[in-house]
């Protein structure tokens, strides 16, 4: 199957999907654009993209189909009364969901003759078509071949393995990632506002120089059973977190924002004791 990529189709004008039509528009491609509720794409159709009257008008009008809803109930909703014209068509799939659900889905679209990569935005509507923007994908490495060149139009592309499911994987891992260290910053300025300090100068002059340092080291020491410098020891740490959370008890700080700290400090215990 050889095909140049040319017109794409995206379902779904959220944020996200109006980024990734305005990237495509940007590269010079020919963007159809379908929404399930009308009223989102005037913009595009400005900037020369055609707005689809039904779901099957803009399979119809793609060499690539781009598929950026809410869930992965509303993908399977949206594409069932369309999978004869999918039939044959290379799909990708950007809405967030869980490994199961991925590999659930590229099996039900194989079964309907479709070439499926499904993919993981890692971005925001704002860096998407940016080199600050990159998004993984995983399935079948001929198909993710085929269409990398022009999925470079929306952001950094990375395929993560044959599995359909690593995708989602990676992403829901890295976005856990990203919530714990909001949680931290959460609880570090609740700490800080507790005790009557500088909000704004804790925040810009410790916190972020702080977290913009130690991140290396907080990712390298993740795995438990990869070894780490003397001094970022478990003992070590664990002691430092049972200091965090006397502290955060003494200013009054509510436990809930404590509940990563707790988890940390039962991880360096156990991290102790195996050593």
């Amino acid at each position: 199957m050889k095909t140049r990529y040319e017109r794409i189709s995206i379902l779904g004008l959220g944020a996200m999907g109006r980024a990734l039509a305005s990237a495509f528009l940007d590269a010079g491609r020919e963007v159809t654009v379908w929404n399930r509720t009308p009223g989102k794409a005037g913009e595009l159709v400005a900037r020369g993209a055609r707005e689809a009257s039904s779901l099957g008008e803009a399979i119809k009008a793609g060499d690539l189909t781009v598929v950026c809803l809410l869930d992965d109930g509303t993908v399977r909703a949206t594409l069932a009364p369309a999978v004869r014209e999918l039939d044959g068509g290379t799909l990708v799939n950007l809405t967030s969901g869980s490994v199961r659900q991925a590999r659930e889905l590229a099996q039900w679209l194989k079964g309907h003759g479709v070439h499926f990569l499904a993919g993981g935005i890692m971005a925001v509507p704002a860096t998407v078509g940016t080199q600050g923007a990159f998004i993984l994908y995983s399935g079948a490495r001929d198909v993710f071949e085929r269409v990398a060149p022009v999925l470079g139009s929306i952001g950094r592309s990375h395929w993560v393995g044959e599995d359909p499911g690593f995708a989602a994987l990676y992403d829901m891992a890295a976005l856990s990632g990203m919530y714990g260290m909001g949680a931290g910053a959460d609880h570090a300025v609740a700490l800080v506002h507790a005790e009557g300090g500088d909000v704004e100068t804790f925040k810009q002059e410790v916190l972020q120089p702080w977290m913009e340092q130690i991140l290396p080291i907080t990712v390298a020491g993740a795995d438990a059973n990869e070894s780490v410098p003397d001094e970022y020891n478990p003992g070590m740490q664990a002691t430092g977190l049972e200091n965090i959370l006397s502290a955060s008890g003494e200013a009054g700080v509510p436990a809930d924002l404590a509940g990563h700290l707790r988890a940390s400090l039962w991880r360096m215990r156990s991290g102790a004791a195996a050593s």
